[in-house]
């Protein structure tokens, strides 16, 4: 019988399910990984937007995440909304004691527009922790954050992954191109070579959470022992039918089906 294999979170809440915490352990289940979560920051929010966000105290996030590391193998793991420089210093402090891939979702802005991070913290996650990760997966205006420079094109989403790779020593990066016209194209940079990954863009504004379900995806395969390539070739797959099939439930941006390749399989 294979081992159970683990995937951990460390990120906001969701309270309307679609994105941060409870998102990424949806996520983690339906790709068969065992999900675990450390909780950084209580956000009250649904699909219209961000009504007020509580820090989790410092200590109890320390707490969190010892008793996880203390007990239970972890295959993988991702951060998600880490809002000030105090959380960044202590996930810095522990990663080196998780052995395992680490996926950073960059998250800074929600869906909504609403901002997620401090600004004076931006700075320390592009300096210290981008150096400790496996992936760095930002969107279009995260990338210009990290890079300090406009995107417009496909041929600037390359060169923005590049840096980020080779200036900031990310371990690799892949920029979604959500936010450019046409297609959706992302692009990987593993250091070495330049990867397109390309879906047909969905007429749809029901996309909230897309970026923690794709992270959280990569995560998953990586625990689950893929390369790099694959784990976000079928992670792209995964995060396609989730809006592809996703709810329109709500009054905002509704939140993307973590079941959808589940439907996709009964269809054809």
């Amino acid at each position: 019988m294979t081992a159970v294999k683990t995937a951990l979170t460390i990120a906001g809440t969701d309270p309307s399910g679609g994105a941060g915490i409870q998102a990424d352990l949806k996520t983690f289940q339906e790709l068969q990984s065992y999900g675990m979560s450390i909780i950084t920051s209580v956000v009250a929010q649904n699909t219209t937007g961000v009504q007020s966000i509580h820090h989790v105290p410092l200590e109890m996030i320390e707490h969190q995440l010892d008793a996880v590391i203390s007990d239970i193998p972890i295959h993988a793991f991702k951060t998600g909304m880490i809002a000030n420089i105090e959380m960044m210093r202590l996930i810095a402090e522990k990663t080196p004691k998780i052995d395992a891939p680490y996926v950073m979702d960059p998250v800074m802005v929600a869906t909504s527009g609403d901002t997620l991070i401090e600004a004076n913290a931006r700075n320390f996650l592009r300096e210290q922790l981008l150096p400790l990760t496996t992936l760095v997966t930002p969107n279009i205006p995260e990338a210009e954050f990290l890079i300090g420079e406009k995107i417009e094109t496909i041929d600037d989403v390359k060169l923005a992954a590049a840096l980020i790779v080779e200036k900031f020593d990310a371990g690799a990066a892949l920029i979604k191109g959500g936010h450019l016209k046409g297609d959706a194209i992302d692009i990987l940079y593993d250091g070495n070579v330049m990867h397109r990954f390309s879906a047909k863009r969905i007429d749809t504004k029901n996309t909230h959470g897309t970026g923690c379900t794709y992270s959280a995806a990569i995560a998953a395969f990586l625990g689950q022992g893929l390369p790099l390539y694959n784990a976000v070739r079928q992670a792209k797959h995964f995060v396609t039918a989730a809006i592809a099939n996703s709810f329109p439930l709500g009054s905002g941006h509704g939140p993307t089906n973590h079941w959808a390749t589940r439907v996709e399989k009964v269809k054809q």
